[in-house]
């Protein structure tokens, strides 16, 4: 496995969001999880950076054990990470934020990736715009260069299409499946919107209270499983 967590429980204070968490992702597999706001799949993603206030258990990338190691160690390891929110620097100009993430690189040599520029036009004609100027979607686009101009083995993205309209839905859509099916980028990403998980994943992960409470195949995705744990 690529990207495995074994019996995890992560912390928030005193307070376990995640309880006795396991999954498995292959390499150039698309993985997303599923399920109601508030159930811990934004705790996921923060825990596999190492950015919950403790865990126990064991998360390993290619077998090596990760869950001691620095936030900017997982990084350069390969973990790319695109946060829900996005966290785009507002002050920073859009060249400024991809290169934060070349400083995970170890062959940087301070220039922007070209991946970053052929897949968003947009931000290669606009890098010394301030990012805090952009549209949602641009943002979006943003986030998604940085965690690329790591090098990424895995890609995390959380809630990649939230807020964002319709028509940048269906391109940050494309630009995904690129990276995964073409460049061979695996992805775990949170995700409400069935279409998109239903087009993109390979597989699935439903979380309730903090919990794995089903998985499969992204065709075993039935309307049983969407009305139990998606449906208010």
């Amino acid at each position: 496995m690529l990207l495995a967590m074994d019996n995890v429980t992560s912390y928030y204070g005193k307070t376990p969001i995640l309880k006795q968490f396991s999954f498995g992702l292959e390499e150039g597999k698309c993985l997303c999880v599923l399920g109601r706001n508030g159930v811990g799949k934004t705790t996921l993603m923060r825990t596999i950076m190492g950015l919950t206030d403790r865990s126990t258990g064991a998360i390993a990338i290619n077998g090596a054990d990760i869950s001691a190691a620095q936030t900017y160690d997982r990084a350069k390891l390969g973990i790319g990470y695109v946060p829900q929110g996005r966290g785009i620097l507002s002050e920073f100009t859009v060249r400024e934020n991809i290169l934060l993430g070349t400083f995970a690189r170890p062959d940087s040599d301070g220039q922007i990736p070209e991946i970053c520029l052929r897949l968003f036009p947009y931000l290669k004609a606009n890098l010394d715009r301030r990012a805090g100027l952009l549209s949602g979607g641009q943002k979006q686009q943003l986030a998604i260069a940085r965690a690329l101009a790591v090098d990424p083995k895995v890609l995390l993205l959380d809630e990649p299409t939230e807020g964002i309209q319709p028509n940048i839905v269906h391109e940050i859509g494309e630009t995904l499946m690129m990276l995964n099916k073409e460049l061979g980028i695996t992805l775990l990403l949170t995700e409400q919107h069935i279409k998109v998980a239903r087009r993109l994943g390979d597989d699935f992960l439903m979380i309730d209270n903090g919990r794995v409470v089903a998985t499969g195949a992204i065709g075993d995705l039935d309307d049983a499983l969407i009305h139990k744990h998606l449906t208010i």
